[in-house]
């Protein structure tokens, strides 16, 4: 089956985008959160002896509830033992509720249907931050019957708890300073830190912002946002600016998508494509022995090569000024998308494709 060649094609008019989606201010950042806790109500899919620290779990949290139970008489295909991750904003107050991915890390085949047990939370200092607890929704299911059938989608051994978790504690935060701030670009880039201090400037006055270097850009706080911080920050956040884009091609040989940037040039150039088809065909010889020579029948399997060169496309390119005209030579060579890789491949190292070349 012939794979169908896809062409994405960025505009060479990058509209503006507003600095909170380009950069963030310093000292505003995420938090890691990390806990081990058990799932409980599984349907037979939890963990087995196998995995010790699952039996230890459950003994230990029965003693909080002043059962005692000897390890040789716990069954645990009920439960599974899993680690609780969670990414949070810094600024997040006491009582806000976040979600929560819960991963297994024992043999359980599935954990369909499964209610995490409260589980606390910590950062990278070692600080309890948070709880979590509740329904899992793993989005998919693990089956397997005793005669070795099995039905599965998706992945069934991880899932996710939607606001499952309790912030119980503020996060350090960074001391955001009512005289200075800086910016940090999300991706590194001179012309669009540039474009940001000039465009700081001319909403706020000359001097307000400077660039640093290519990801840091100091805004100096005017005086009558001194009392109201917040105020300016929104105000920074929101101003729009042109993102410089670098000129790039993206190919993906499995799936024949070819993406195209916006600034991706082709010189005056003669590209030429052909395919050769080798064909190699049997032909079974059989010897007969006279007979009573006491000879055998011998089958010799004859292989015979055939080549066929189908007729070269060619196609001349005065230069490409944009990216769709780069696609329309493209299309008009109607190759296969497995050649599109060795036509950019052979334009780049002529020196005639301007633009970073990236295979996938």
């Amino acid at each position: 089956m012939k794979k169908l060649l896809i062409l994405l094609i960025l505009t060479s008019l990058v509209s503006a985008q507003r600095i909170k989606d380009l950069a963030y201010f310093q000292g505003v950042n995420s938090e890691q959160l990390i806990g081990y806790g058990l799932v409980v109500g599984l349907a037979g899919t939890g963990d087995t002896h196998r995995s010790s620290f699952t039996i230890q779990s459950v003994t230990s949290m029965l003693k909080r509830f002043g059962i005692t139970v000897p390890e040789t008489n716990l069954r645990t295909r009920n439960i599974a033992a899993v680690m609780v991750t969670a990414r949070v904003n810094n600024f997040i107050k006491s009582g806000s509720e976040f979600d929560v991915n819960v991963s297994s890390m024992g043999d359980a085949t599935s954990l369909m249907g499964g209610t995490l047990l409260m589980t606390p939370l910590s950062g990278k200092d070692g600080s309890v931050y948070a709880v979590a607890q509740g329904p899992m929704s793993i989005g998919g299911y693990d089956i397997n019957t005793s005669s070795g059938g099995r039905v599965a989608q998706n992945h069934a051994l991880s899932g996710r708890i939607p606001n499952g978790a309790i912030l119980e504690k503020d996060f350090f935060q960074g001391n955001l300073s009512a005289s200075q701030l800086s910016v940090i670009l999300k991706d590194p880039d001179f012309t669009t830190a540039y474009n940001i201090a000039e465009a700081v400037n001319g909403q706020f006055g000359a001097g307000v912002a400077e660039a640093r270097d290519a990801s840091e850009i100091k805004i100096n706080v005017p005086d009558q946002f001194s009392e109201n911080l917040t105020s300016f920050l929104s105000g920074v956040e929101s101003i729009e600016v042109q993102k410089d884009v670098i000129a790039k091609v993206v190919l993906n040989e499995r799936t024949g998508t070819v993406v195209s940037g916006s600034n991706v040039r082709i010189s005056p150039v003669t590209i030429s494509h052909g395919s050769l088809n080798i064909t190699i065909r049997s032909f079974p010889v059989i010897s007969q022995p006279n007979a009573f020579s006491n000879g055998e029948t011998v089958t010799f399997n004859n292989l015979v090569p055939q080549a066929n060169q189908n007729n070269s496309n060619a196609i001349s390119i005065d230069g490409a000024a944009n990216a769709q005209e780069v696609a329309a030579a493209l299309n008009s060579l109607k190759v296969a998308p497995r050649d599109i890789i060795a036509i950019f491949q052979a334009l780049k190292e002529a020196g005639a494709l301007t633009a970073e070349l990236i295979i996938i």
